[in-house]
């Protein structure tokens, strides 16, 4: 396993940084739409904030050589193999919530309303599921590749 700056340049390490910022992209876009009581957009926070502080905490561990036994390897896929499963759960519940919003805006509009924070609320919701996509397939291809490693080793 790789330590200190090799981080930067081996597979699967190099999927950190990425995954930083398609992860803090997606808490800082649901972050700044407006939630309604029955949305699942809780989750979708819940999903982001635990792998970016995890995927935090994951990074220093092996920045700081702390990964050396035999059990990271399995533990480095287990940990991505989670984020997996919760950022596509929380992609899913992102992308229906933002069809929601789409058919409202469709409504709203129709109905001679003003459109502005719907449609501004709507692009937000837009972007945050495509970078929670592709948070998932980072996190999905770094698990691939954790698990070859583990493999390997």
């Amino acid at each position: 396993m790789p330590t200190g700056g090799r981080i930067f340049t081996s597979f699967p390490d190099i999927f950190f940084l990425p995954e930083f910022v398609f992860g803090g992209l997606v808490w800082i876009l649901v972050a700044s739409t407006r939630v309604d009581a029955p949305n699942p957009l809780g989750w979708v926070m819940f999903v982001s904030i635990f792998c970016f502080v995890g995927t935090t905490l994951w990074f220093f561990i092996f920045l700081c050589g702390a990964n050396q036994s035999s059990v990271w390897p399995a533990l480095d896929t287990g940990y991505h193999f989670v984020a997996i499963v919760f950022y596509l759960s929380a992609s899913v519940a992102l992308a229906i919530t933002t069809v929601s919003a789409g058919l409202t805006l469709q409504i709203a509009g129709a109905a001679g309303l003003p459109t502005d924070l719907f449609l501004k609320n709507y692009r937000l919701d837009i972007a945050a599921v495509v970078m929670s996509y592709l948070a998932t397939l980072l996190y999905f291809i770094h698990t691939i590749l954790s698990a070859l490693r583990w493999k390997r080793s």
